[in-house]
C-alpha cells in the first residue's frame, strides 16, 4: 500500500445553547429517533482522487471504512485484571475492546494507601491507549467512604484531598484527560464519615467549586465533569451554581447516572433529562447506566434468566437509541460489563457470569458496529469524486487504481461537508 497526502479540515460545531423545544411524548421520542440520529450523527463527505499532476482519476475504486466512533460508547473497566484465570482475562478484555471505545478507570480514594501506587491504573490506561480506547478517571472527590488512615482534623483532610486532586490530574495528564471531578455533590451528607465532616465544614458548593478550580489548574485542557445520580432540579441548581467569578461554568460536561435496577426510565423522561441539562450548553455524558436481566426478591437478586435477558436487550436498545439520538449527548457508559462483578450483585452486565454475551451485548454490537457504522465501496465519477454519508468518527479511506492502493486516515465530525483528496504518488 502506497502513502498519499490528504487534506481534511472539518470544523467542530458547538451546541446551540439552552433548548427551547417543547417536551416530546413517548411516541414522538421513539418514532423520531431514527431521523434524529441521521441528522445529528452523520455528515456528507466527498472523496476526490487525483493523480500526481492534480488531474482527476475516474473509475478509481474507493473503500470507506470506519475505524472508531466519535461518540463514546463505554463501560467501567474495573474488572480488567480481576478475572480468575488467564483465559477469562483474555475473554473479558476482548469483549470490551470489540464493542467499546471508552473506559472509566477507578480512582476511589479509600481504596488507595496513604502513599498511593498507581501502577495498575497506568497499565490499564496503556492497554486502552494501544487499542484506541479513550479513558476517564472516576472520581477525584467523593465521600461514599473515607480512607481509614485519614486524621480527624478536617483542615488536614481537606488539604490531603486537594493534594490528591492535583496529583492525579497532573500525574496522568496526556494519558487520562477526562475526570469525574466531584461525584454526587447534590447530597453528600447522607454518608457519615470523616470525609463528610470535612466537606460539611468547607461547604457543599464551595468545596465542589474548589475541586474544579484545582483540577483546571492541574490540566487546563482536560475535560472536567460534574457527576450525579439525581437528574432533577436539585442537580440543575448545582450545575448552575458551579461558576467562577465571571459567571463561567467551572466544568466542561455534565455527567448523568441512570442505574435502572428497579425499572427502566420511560423514554419521554429520558428525553426530558437530556433537554433539561442540554440547556447548560455543554456536552452530556451518561456516566453510569444499568438495566437488569433478572429480578429482586427479599433484597436478593436472582440470576440472569432467558426472559429477563430478552427484556433487557429490548430495553437497552431503546435506551441507547434515545441517548444517541439527542445531539447534546456525547458519551454513554455501562456499569458493569459482566454479571460477575456487577454493582449490588445484580444481573446488570452485558455479559453473563461466565462472560458469554447476553442478547443485550449482541444487540449493541449490531447497533454500534452495524446499523450505526459506515462501510462503503464506491467508484469515482468522471471528475474523480465519490460521495458518501457517514457516521461521525475516524476512517481509513483507500483508493485502488491499477492494482495499487493509496490510503489515508480521515475524520468525519459535525460541520461543513468535507472534501477529502487522495493524491496518487
Amino acid at each position: 500500500m502506497k502513502p498519499c497526502h490528504a487534506l481534511c479540515l472539518i470544523p467542530l460545531l458547538g451546541l446551540s445553547g439552552p433548548s427551547e423545544a417543547q417536551p416530546l411524548d413517548r411516541e414522538q421520542v421513539l418514532d423520531g429517533a431514527e431521523e434524529r440520529i441521521e441528522r445529528h450523527r452523520m455528515s456528507d463527505a466527498v472523496v476526490e482522487v487525483v493523480d500526481a499532476e492534480g488531474e482527476p482519476v475516474a473509475g478509481a475504486q474507493v473503500r470507506v471504512r470506519m475505524t472508531r466512533h466519535q461518540f463514546l460508547f463505554g463501560c467501567n473497566l474495573f474488572a480488567w485484571d480481576a478475572q480468575p484465570n488467564a483465559a477469562d482475562q483474555q475473554t473479558y478484555r476482548e469483549r470490551f475492546a470489540d464493542l467499546l471505545n471508552y473506559a472509566t478507570l477507578p480512582f476511589y480514594w479509600w481504596s488507595y494507601d496513604k502513599e498511593p501506587r498507581y501502577e495498575r491504573i497506568a497499565a490499564m490506561a496503556q492497554w486502552c491507549g494501544e487499542r484506541g480506547i479513550a479513558t476517564k478517571g472516576h472520581p477525584l472527590v467523593w465521600n461514599y467512604a473515607a480512607p481509614p488512615w485519614l486524621p480527624e482534623d478536617t483542615d488536614t483532610i481537606l488539604a490531603l484531598s486537594d493534594a490528591r486532586v492535583v496529583d492525579c490530574v497532573e500525574r496522568f495528564r496526556g494519558t487520562i484527560d477526562r475526570w469525574d471531578v466531584v461525584n454526587e455533590a447534590t447530597d453528600p451528607f447522607r454518608f457519615e464519615n470523616p470525609m463528610t465532616d470535612a466537606w460539611r465544614a468547607a461547604g457543599r458548593v464551595e468545596y465542589t467549586k474548589h475541586a474544579f478550580e484545582l483540577a483546571r489548574q492541574a490540566s487546563p485542557t482536560a475535560t472536567l465533569l460534574i457527576n450525579d445520580y439525581r437528574r432533577g432540579e436539585e442537580y440543575a441548581q448545582l450545575c448552575d451554581e458551579l461558576r467562577d467569578e465571571d459567571g463561567e461554568l467551572l466544568y466542561d460536561a455534565i455527567g448523568i447516572q441512570s442505574h435502572q435496577h428497579w425499572g427502566v426510565i420511560p423514554p419521554e423522561d429520558v428525553w426530558a433529562v437530556c433537554e433539561r441539562f442540554a440547556g447548560f450548553g455543554v456536552p452530556l455524558h451518561w456516566t453510569e447506566n444499568t438495566i437488569v436481566s433478572g429480578t429482586q426478591a427479599d433484597d436478593e437478586w436472582s440470576g440472569s434468566t432467558p426472559e429477563g435477558e430478552a427484556r433487557q436487550a429490548d430495553q437497552v436498545e431503546t435506551f441507547y437509541t434515545i441517548i444517541f439520538s439527542h445531539p447534546a449527548n456525547v458519551a454513554l457508559t455501562w456499569w458493569d460489563l459482566s454479571d460477575r462483578h456487577a454493582w449490588m450483585g445484580a444481573p446488570s452486565g452485558l455479559l453473563r457470569e461466565d462472560l458469554t454475551p447476553k442478547p443485550a451485548y449482541d444487540r449493541l454490537m449490531e447497533l454500534i458496529k452495524g446499523e450505526w457504522w459506515t462501510e462503503e465501496d464506491l467508484t469515482t465519477a468522471a471528475d474523480g469524486t465519490a460521495s458518501f454519508r457517514g457516521f461521525h468518527g475516524e476512517y481509513t479511506i483507500t483508493a485502488v487504481v491499477d492494482g495499487e492502493e493509496y490510503a489515508v486516515d480521515a475524520a468525519l465530525i459535525p460541520g461543513e461537508e468535507p472534501s477529502l483528496q487522495i493524491v496518487l504518488r
